[in-house]
């Protein structure tokens, strides 16, 4: 362990600091500017007052009592100008502000010694470009907001009218906390362009604590978010070695380095409230971050940023719902996977992306064996190449899920996968997604499975260890006809404006392979059939065989015509499965009678669940808002697109034209429009089975009755489709498979809100 020099000045040595890493030694050039030569010997340090200050905006008044100066404020903000603002050990000073705010700059030539107290009613910020030092005994409580900073205020006119805040300056001082600095009921701020150090107490338990290394920084007001945003930098370093503790804590330093080096249990713990989540920020931007000790995001997020990231030894424990690492690149070395391996084994799900840079080329190698018990997740999502070196085992024990992604900005930059390790599933209840590129390579590896791995309920999964290519672009989307019995997956939304596409599979060759949108879409798919003959059946899928599966994706502003056997947006035919899919658009006639047109599928004989679709459907024989002709099963699902049959003889139904399958657990609220063949509510034809808790708005499908064996009583009314209670057996609990929202007019699948 090194230890930093103590500084024989001010209050009895005041600054001596364990930490667990060399570089911080770099610190102490500016730190004893700040502490040595200008501070008085300890006789006159105790003392210290502020002296010199009037008040250039706002109205107060400035008073000495013996050890205690008070500034009284009768204006909701003010600005005072001081020729020194330091307090000694036995002193204190007291802003009398109501719940305003008071603007303290220091035009003399003496850093702000804090070595005794200060309190204030409302908020105070002190910029001294001399350097601020809270010593060891010294403590700052503020109900409001406090500001420590080198950087001044470029504009008293927005702080009078408490518009957000540039600070600027080049002053070589630094901000240092060794006491402990206290909001109730705001935020802590300490900025400034060299360094910043705590090696106190931080603490904002309704606010934010934020420490920013940076030569300007814009300062600005927000109750659920980061309140300093770093806009320029020339270096610098930030170090914190103590307590910091916030509903929400922010550091940043946009080109120098962070060391988050606490020791003896000391953290950064961002604790949350109703309306802040507890977030902590590690920024360091271009330069090095070096975390460490304890961070406690409660259920919250921690996001980690800097051109390069050093993890300790031993001794770093990440708490948190979601931990983000984003890098030019990364190693996963011995000291990483150790990191990762708690913090996964904390419960934390992690997220490690590397973005590419001209000195790195984005790739992710991993080095060393990263294993953990429980469901958290590990996704490490390369730029370009990601490797996992040959003895090195990847593993979990539990419900948690891994991702490995290449090429992660969906680039088509030919991003690879390459094991020659182990990725051990054999004891796990979750899932493993290995993505790349079309053009990219998948070396896999050593795969174990779980024997006794069951998907989910509802989750559309069929594997547990899945390979997919990446569909990232409109001509990826079509290249998928190449191989149809392959594993895709969107690497991001994907545009076919201005494109026809053919249909995707057709009755001589199936797609029969897996496509998972990631809970990505497609957008404006206009999809024709380029051979009638051959291609009968029109959707962005033609055909799904029986062993295909369409998942977690969705088609919007969709548009498909005519086609012999069945039409639909997502699909033409399904045989196969299709779960947690939507569509809007048009799925419509133009030419040929006998079809059957659905706005998610033309013709289901498969399995479709928890799915929707809000297109309008017009078409010639069998008309549903969801499906056109359903010989399969469906559930969970809902349509809120109009249906209109454009012949006289064309059956038409807000969720199904024509039903031989069975339907459960579903509702439709699309206007039908009556012709003379049936057009009901729910179906307009069929013998299959409508289960008691499918229901449909007798208001906005303009039907009274539902076709097939539905009782009057489940055509309810707008009001009583916005009421929970009315939908017999649907689970709206927060892990249910349904949702109501405060505006909503129906029920929504809660995978919509989360996704």
């Amino acid at each position: 362990m090194n230890h930093v020099p103590s500084v024989s000045c001010a209050a009895h040595r005041v600054y001596r600091t364990d930490v667990h890493h060399a570089r911080p030694l770099v610190l102490m050039p500016v730190f004893l500017a700040i502490v040595c030569c200008s501070i008085p010997p300890d006789s006159q340090a105790a003392g210290l007052l502020p002296a010199g200050g009037n008040f250039v905006a706002g109205a107060g008044s400035i008073k000495g009592s013996g050890t205690t100066v008070t500034i009284t404020q009768t204006s909701g903000r003010g600005v005072v100008d001081w020729n020194s603002f330091s307090i000694g050990g036995n002193n204190s000073v007291v802003f009398a502000n109501g719940n305003g705010a008071t603007l303290n700059r220091v035009t003399g030539g003496s850093p702000s010694l804090l070595l005794g107290s200060l309190s204030a009613s409302g908020s105070v910020y002190l910029v001294n470009p001399q350097g601020v030092l809270v010593g060891p005994r010294g403590v700052i409580a503020t109900t409001g907001r406090f500001v420590a900073s080198t950087l001044d205020v470029s504009n008293d006119t927005a702080f009078m009218n408490g518009s957000p805040l540039t600070l600027s300056g080049n002053s070589n001082a630094g901000v240092v906390n060794l006491g402990t600095i206290s909001s109730s009921g705001g935020d802590v701020f300490l900025i400034a362009r060299t360094a910043v150090l705590n090696g106190g107490t931080v603490s904002a338990p309704n606010g934010t604590a934020e420490l920013a290394v940076a030569q300007q920084v814009l300062l600005q007001d927000s109750s659920s978010g980061q309140q300093v945003f770093v806009q320029a930098g020339t270096g610098g370093t930030l170090m914190t070695s103590g307590v910091i503790e916030a509903a929400q804590v922010n550091l940043q330093a946009m080109d120098g380095n962070i060391y988050a080096v606490a020791a003896n249990h000391e953290a950064i713990r961002a604790t949350a409230t109703a309306t802040r989540d507890g977030h902590v920020w590690l920024v360091a931007g271009h330069g090095e971050l070096h975390p460490g000790g304890t961070i406690d995001a409660a259920n919250g997020t921690v996001d980690m940023s800097a051109d390069t990231l050093t993890f300790p030894a031993a001794g770093m424990a990440v708490t948190a719902k979601q931990w983000n690492i984003t890098t030019p690149g990364f190693t996963v070395d011995s000291n990483a996977a150790r990191a990762l391996s708690a913090g996964l084994g904390n419960g934390t799900s992690v997220a490690v992306q590397t973005t590419g840079s001209s000195t790195h080329s984005g790739d992710i190698t991993v080095n060393a064996g990263i294993g953990w018990q429980g469901n958290a997740s590990l996704t490490l999502a390369a730029y370009r190449t990601l490797t996992v070196g040959a003895g090195v085992t990847v593993s979990n024990q539990g419900g948690g899920n891994l991702t490995l992604r290449a090429d992660a900005a969906s680039l088509d930059n030919g991003g690879s996968i390459a094991s020659q390790g182990v990725i051990d599933w054999s004891r796990s209840t979750g899932i493993v997604n290995a993505l790349y590129d079309m053009t990219g390579t998948y070396s896999a590896g050593t795969l174990l499975a779980n024997a006794a791995w069951a998907a989910a309920q509802g989750s559309g999964q069929i594997t547990q260890i899945t390979a997919y290519k990446l569909v990232n672009n409109v001509v990826d989307l079509q290249n998928v006809s190449q191989n149809l019995a392959g594993n895709y997956a969107l690497g991001k939304d994907v545009d076919a404006s201005g494109v026809t596409l053919s249909p995707l599979g057709n009755h001589t060759t199936p797609f029969t392979g897996q496509f998972d949108g990631m809970w990505h879409k497609v957008l404006n798919a206009n999809v024709q059939i380029a051979d009638f003959g051959v291609d009968y059946s029109s959707g962005l899928f033609g055909v799904v065989g029986q062993a295909g599966v369409l998942r977690d994706v969705g088609v919007e502003n969709g548009s498909v015509t005519t086609s012999y056997y069945g039409s639909g947006i997502l699909a033409g035919v399904n045989l196969g499965l299709i779960a947690n899919s939507y569509t809007t658009g048009v799925a419509s006639e133009n030419s040929q009678e006998g079809t059957t047109f659905g706005g998610l599928v033309g013709r289901n004989e498969g399995s479709i669940e928890r799915s929707w679709s809000s297109a309008s459907v017009s078409g010639s024989d069998a008309n549903g808002g969801l499906v056109g002709y359903n010989l399969g099963s469906i559930t969970q699902s809902y349509a809120t697109g109009s249906v209109s049959p454009i012949y006289s003889t064309g059956y038409g139904g807000g969720l199904v034209g024509i039903n031989d399958g069975s339907v459960s657990e579903s509702f439709a609220t699309g206007a039908v429009q009556t012709r003379s063949m049936p057009t009901h509510g729910v179906i307009g034809f069929g013998s299959g089975t409508l289960a008691s808790n499918v229901y449909w708005n007798t208001e906005t499908t303009g039907q009274a009755i539902s076709g097939g064996t539905l009782p009057p009583t489940n055509g309810l009314t707008t009001a009583q489709m916005s009421n929970p209670a009315s939908f017999v057996g649907y689970d709206f609990s927060p892990t249910g498979v349904w949702a109501m929202t405060s505006d909503a007019t129906h029920p929504v699948l809660r995978w919509q809100l989360e996704h």
